[in-house]
């Protein structure tokens, strides 16, 4: 495991969600060693999200001015046999916030592909009432241009569907990281599950090219699959760790044999 202290805690909130479905093979060579693509149902996902840090502590410390900010992300999903059982997580592609020094501690610490731009969101609520999302917006700006992920929602937040693409989406407690030598990080997320608004619009205005490349524009610019707004928790996210060498191909040997890598 990461250990029993958890390197960051924190409360991740209003996380904004926009699901598409992309072939397989323009994820494959992302995977990270050991991983394999997870999937619902046999589709495939990326995922836009734009969600609110709110109270950080790192080591239990607050860091002056850097409990509260927000974060854009592109994700895909992944999941590797352990001893018990299969560990769903998430690989981010390219993570954005407004800090320096929260870019500065991802990379070191994890490896991430951060970004740092100018970034900010609002949320609406209806008379003051949390549980009343009206909309929840992020925007930044990429070579002075306006971007934006925003969702219109109905209703009041609700337990996500058992065995639905929502509960896929939003239940994956495990982060992997490519690094750059090639090995693969990993590192756990602890969170209760999240109540989730239906959204009755969303939209992502982004020039997609020039911040993830061109092979993701002709899905991220068309419509998402589909779009909800998680309620968010109290977060601990765990130091990571990288995987043993014998873990490296344990996906493809898995399939063969249901070899399993210890935790």
């Amino acid at each position: 495991m990461s250990g029993n202290r958890p390197f960051m805690t924190t409360a991740w909130t209003h996380l904004a969600m926009l699901n598409y479905e992309v072939d397989g093979d323009l994820l494959t060579p992302h995977v990270p060693a050991g991983m394999e693509l997870d999937s619902f149902e046999g589709r495939t996902f990326v995922s836009m999200v734009g969600f609110r840090f709110q109270r950080t502590r790192v080591m239990g410390v607050p860091i002056p001015f850097h409990r509260n900010f927000a974060e854009i992300n592109l994700r895909f999903y992944v999941r590797r046999r352990a001893a018990e059982g299969w560990r769903r997580g998430v690989v981010f592609l390219k993570e954005i916030v407004a800090l320096p020094a929260v870019a500065w501690a991802a990379k070191t610490f994890y490896d991430e592909n951060f970004s740092v731009l100018p970034l900010r969101y609002l949320v609406e609520t209806t008379e003051n009432n949390p549980e009343l999302v009206r909309s929840t917006s992020y925007r930044w700006q990429l070579g002075g241009a306006d971007q934006r992920l925003e969702v219109q929602t109905t209703g009041t937040p609700q337990p996500t569907v058992e065995g639905s693409e929502e509960q896929f989406i939003a239940e994956h407690y495990w982060g992997y990281t490519r690094r750059r030598d090639g090995s693969t990080t990993e590192f756990r997320v602890d969170h209760p599950p999240w109540r989730i608004w239906n959204v009755s619009s969303a939209t992502f205005e982004c020039d997609v090219e020039q911040t993830y490349g061109g092979k993701f524009a002709a899905y991220l610019n068309g419509v998402p699959s589909s779009a909800f707004l998680a309620e968010g928790s109290d977060v601990s996210v765990y130091r990571g760790r990288e995987l043993k060498a014998e873990c490296a191909d344990i996906s493809a040997r898995a399939r063969k044999s249901e070899l399993v890598c210890s935790s």
